[in-house]
């Protein structure tokens, strides 16, 4: 995806495995005020897996009152600060708890967290608003308070660096309380009108949270949070979302668990616009059409696009967490792929056509290395091309090689065989398993993921010229 405008499109998936069957659990109770811009939190996490090297993630503006160990024993725990943990957004601090010997680190099995953090009120575009604003921000605008789970941290999570885990999906059960609010939303559960409320969840999600003086609709196909759009728009558009479900699940044969939520809100810096993912939760921030207003928008045809993006990352990003070097790329690559698909069965070869020359032109001057030859995230330079462009290109490639068919069937197999890391043994496997031909793989192979002159060979693919 390139930049559209204003309307900047922003996805950033945790490049973690999903670790659903072992996530901890998080309970206890959060006070927040819009007016104020304040959170006081009381939380502990509990079930917590054994892990040898990790590291605790908190929000740098949240100040800790103490860490406590509540089992084995309950005593204040002391602390160190990592200044190697695998995050460069730089909106958290990474806490670990050295061991007696000062050469490891201890980890008790539950851990209380009491602090508070006071964050700027941007109350609008004229006098009082921000330099920026961006998905790990706490967001107070005056009438709500947006965050994410993963990239701010408004709570604490663990990550394992050995086997690049993260465990920002958790268990709940917290008390909220919000005191100048009047409707109190969490990922996982619905939107409540309340100022008081207890959310709890049976399965794991990441805690983006959206709270407020707003409405919502839920017509059972989809939520909306803060709706800023007549009632025939809202109808429509929840029509097309479920047929861009329904076309999904056919395709993919994996049901969506639950209804998406849309939340609609405004950022606290001037002509920021952009949307981002903690599914079920799909934010929009912008003002008019740099928001999620250009889903709204009938006069547009690309905006179908990106609705069938977002709804994609369930699959790759939310129902199959993609770790290691190439998770990026498959996270993206694949979802923008499928996004593609949607676009030529149901808006027309014609359309599909024309974003399928878009995204050959942004390759023209590209230049990568093949991914066999990846080791290392640092080593994909330009990450916009390579995983918005570079990478679903490679995907049509392939899919001319071996069919649409077996497209699907790749992608459902790599949605379903377990794994400990989705990286490129990973990828090769799962279409070696789908292909059974072990001819066709390795042209697969010495054309696209092997050869030095991949990006020449996926355009005169796609173009149809002799190789």
């Amino acid at each position: 995806m390139k930049l559209l405008l204003t309307f900047i499109f922003s996805l950033v998936i945790s490049l973690t495995i999903s670790a659903q069957e072992n996530a901890p659990t998080i309970k206890g109770k959060v006070k927040i005020s819009i007016k104020e811009g304040t959170f006081e939190c009381d939380l502990t996490i509990s079930e917590i897996p054994a892990i040898q090297d990790y590291v605790i993630r908190l929000n740098s503006g949240m100040n800790l009152l103490h860490m406590k160990s509540k089992k084995p024993n309950e005593f204040v725990l002391g602390y160190n600060k990592s200044l190697t943990d695998s995050t460069s957004t730089g909106e958290t601090l990474a806490y670990f708890y050295p061991d007696n010997k000062g050469k490891g680190k201890f980890l008790p099995k539950e851990i209380q967290f009491r602090y508070v953090g006071k964050y700027p009120v941007a109350t609008d575009t004229i006098e009082n608003y921000s330099k920026g604003d961006w998905k790990g921000n706490i967001a107070f605008n005056g009438y709500s308070v947006r965050t994410d789970g993963s990239q701010s941290a408004w709570y604490p999570y663990l990550y394992d660096a050995k086997n690049d885990i993260s465990y920002e999906k958790m268990y709940y059960e917290i008390d909220f309380e919000c005191v100048d609010c009047s409707t109190i939303y969490v990922n996982g559960s619905k939107p409540v009108k309340s100022q008081k409320v207890t959310f709890k969840s049976e399965q794991p999600y990441e805690l983006a949270l959206f709270c407020g003086k707003f409405d919502f609709v839920n017509d059972g196909n989809l939520i909306l949070l803060n709706p800023t759009f007549t009632k025939e728009d809202v109808t429509d558009f929840s029509s097309l979302v479920s047929q861009y479900k329904q076309y999904y699940e056919s395709k993919l044969k994996i049901k969506f668990s639950e209804p998406p939520v849309f939340v609609s809100t405004t950022p606290t810096a001037p002509k920021y616009g952009w949307l981002f993912v903690s599914y079920p939760t799909i934010m929009g921030i912008g003002y008019g059409n740099d928001g999620l207003g250009a889903l709204f928008d009938k006069k547009q045809d690309w905006y179908k696009q990106y609705i069938g993006h977002e709804l994609g990352h369930y699959y790759f990003g939310t129902y199959k967490v993609l770790n290691s070097e190439l998770g990026d790329m498959m996270s993206e690559g694949f979802t923008e792929y499928i996004s593609l698909k949607l676009v030529e069965d149901i808006q027309g070869k014609d359309i599909y056509d024309k974003k399928i020359e878009e995204n050959i032109k942004y390759l023209t001057d590209f230049k990568t290395i093949p991914i066999a030859k990846i080791k290392s995230i640092s080593e994909i330079g330009d990450r916009q091309t390579f995983v918005y462009d570079y990478a679903p290109m490679m995907f049509i490639a392939i899919e001319k090689e071996i069919g649409t068919k077996k497209m699907w069937e790749w992608m459902h197999t790599l949605l379903t065989v377990k794994t400990d890391f989705t990286n490129y043994n990973f990828l090769l496997s799962t279409l070696r398993q789908t292909l059974r031909d072990e001819k066709k793989l390795q042209t697969i192979i010495d054309r696209y993921f092997a050869n030095e002159k991949s990006v020449e060979n996926i355009i005169n693919v796609i173009k149809k010229r002799t190789l």
